[in-house]
């Protein structure tokens, strides 16, 4: 199947009060974990590569790129492909050309002007190349390794009265908000602000995004979608039930040398894990 759109399936996500999942894949086991568990419940999904990512491929964004377009066209579901957290105006001017249809751009570590002002000069870099793209008011913290943020922490979420100037001003076509998540959570432990939501929601014409979803429970991820999230990211869990099935092979067989034996069973543990995730969030049609 041809790649998709970030922005179509959002936008279908949308219509159908649903949510479309994005995965962040680091290895080609991932890649071919979302893709396997998004056919096994036939649903679309997004490949997300992180510029983290990137970094640990040695700089070079080419060959998981091409890895994902590959294996996209190949799957019996739609499949688009994402460029998350970037920071680099050098990666952001690679995406277009390496398969990406969109990109979140990560100011959101700046003070409110100059994550606007970075913001706008990458939406019209974006735009100019077809790109929709994605940024971050607020801090949902846990990225690039510094201790996660407390998530509910007094200035930490999102204002819905400067989220609506902050999108009106930049021109983003979708906004990750904080709402009480955080990235790299490893327990379900999130509690979701889900008044402050309601309040985003109402005052934003953009699709909302959350990210950190690893860490939210079922019930939170529910009453997300229904408050009007539209994307939801996830990464953490995967990497969780990769690690796990990796760890209980080893301690069953120390004397495996043979990497297939364990990333099999890596990859069936993910498989699973988006599975469900996709159940869950409503996208699953089987």
């Amino acid at each position: 199947m041809p790649l998709t759109t970030t922005g179509d399936l959002v936008t279908a996500a949308a219509a159908a009060r649903s949510a479309v999942a994005s995965f962040n894949v680091i290895t080609l086991e991932h890649v071919e974990a979302v893709i396997a568990g998004a056919e096994s419940v036939r649903a679309p999904v997004v490949l997300q590569v992180s510029e983290n990512a990137v970094k640990f491929r040695g700089g070079d964004l080419l060959p998981l790129a091409r890895a994902a377009v590959a294996a996209a066209e190949q799957a019996a579901v739609p499949v688009a492909l994402h460029l998350d957290h970037v920071q680099s105006d050098t990666l952001l001017h690679r995406a277009a050309d390496a398969g990406f249809s969109s990109v979140m751009y990560d100011a959101a570590r700046l003070p409110y002007t100059e994550n606007l002002d970075a913001t706008r000069a990458a939406v019209d870099r974006a735009h100019a190349q077809g790109l929709w793209i994605e940024a971050e008011l607020g801090q949902i913290g846990g990225k690039n390794g510094r201790p996660p943020l407390d998530a509910h922490a007094p200035g930490a979420r999102t204002d819905p009265d400067e989220a609506r100037v902050f999108v009106a001003d930049s021109g983003v076509d979708a906004l990750a908000v904080a709402i009480g998540s955080t990235h790299a959570m490893t327990t379900r432990t999130a509690a979701l602000d889900h008044a402050l939501l309601k309040r985003l929601s109402a005052a934003l014409d953009v699709p909302l995004v959350l990210h950190g979803s690893s860490g939210v429970p079922d019930d939170e991820l529910t009453a997300a979608i229904a408050g009007g999230i539209t994307k939801v990211n996830i990464g953490t869990a995967l990497n969780i039930a990769l690690t796990g099935a990796i760890r209980d092979f080893l301690a069953e067989h120390p004397e495996a040398v043979d990497p297939r034996g364990y990333l099999t069973l890596a990859r069936e543990a993910m498989t699973r894990a988006v599975a469900r995730t996709l159940r869950t969030l409503g996208t699953a049609t089987a």
